[in-house]
């Protein structure tokens, strides 16, 4: 039953709706993600989910949506004796070849406020290298799963001209808004969701042209690693505004401007856009 209490957010977190081929670490982390944002949101007010309770890896605040989620991924890497890359904790080492590459929840401000936009991404890194990539929408269950080095059911819209194309935009700021301006002026629709991880998983599978991050170097790796594994396997790229190599660098304070987008084209044509 959905509580009358507004300061709770009680729609319902469904099972995430996984292959059976997923690496069973990967989808034990993706299980104990979403049950624990169902029961943070289930449990805590929209205040305490937005409560800032300590200072990330990042250098970024750790919404207490965030440290929750993340608490329960943590112990689901022990178990599972793998090594964890996420936002919050940094690197966990368990001295395994096999390291989970997490953002536990992406869009922590829509979960924490209950708007139905945020996931957990998560790759599966073996010996340094992607393995495996899986995106939950954590509100409905579903699931962008993709084997590294292999093509994907998932494609783009296969567009490469920016003029017309749908693109979502990371919130305009001060330092980004003539850039942000610049895109919708030449596109022919801006969404911003708030969801990095989403929004590159929309682009896989073509529902949206490109993602980017207008210049603001909000990206760290793990908001970025899902969408390095399923994008190009559904024939889009992922690139840096500034041509910055994307690494899997255990170091989640490097920064990048990351750029998702159907094909090598377009992604040029929206960084010369934003770059002016």
């Amino acid at each position: 039953m959905i509580s009358a209490n507004p300061e709770h957010i009680n729609w319902p977190v469904p099972e995430p709706e996984l292959p059976a081929e997923v690496h069973p670490a990967l989808a034990e982390a993706v299980r104990a993600a979403a049950t624990a944002y169902r029961a943070a949101r289930h449990t805590h007010s929209r205040a305490a989910l937005a409560e800032e309770v300590a200072d990330g890896a990042d250098g970024t605040p750790t919404m207490r949506v965030d440290a929750l989620v993340e608490d329960a991924i943590a112990e689901a890497a022990a178990r599972n004796g793998v090594n964890l890359l996420s936002e919050e904790a940094g690197y966990l080492d368990h001295g395994s070849a096999t390291t989970l590459v997490v953002d536990p929840v992406d869009g922590s401000a829509n979960a924490a406020a209950g708007v139905p936009l945020c996931a957990f991404a998560g790759v599966v890194l073996a010996d340094g290298t992607p393995a495996e990539a899986v995106t939950c929408w954590l509100d409905t269950g579903r699931c962008w799963w993709t084997r590294a080095g292999t093509e994907s059911t998932y494609r783009t819209s296969g567009r490469t001209d920016l003029a017309g194309a749908s693109v979502n935009l990371l919130r305009p700021k001060a330092n980004t808004l003539p850039a942000w301006q610049r895109v919708a002026r030449v596109a022919g629709r801006v969404r911003a969701l708030s969801t990095s991880c989403l929004e590159a998983a929309l682009v896989a599978e073509g529902s949206v042209d490109a993602f980017a991050d207008p210049g603001s170097d909000t990206h760290r790796i793990v908001d970025l690693a899902a969408a390095m594994v399923t994008v190009p396997a559904a024939g889009g790229v992922v690139l840096d505004v500034h041509g910055r190599p994307l690494e899997f660098a255990m170091d989640v304070t490097r920064r990048w401007s990351g750029v998702v987008a159907a094909t090598r084209p377009l992604g040029e044509q929206l960084i010369a856009t934003i770059l002016g």
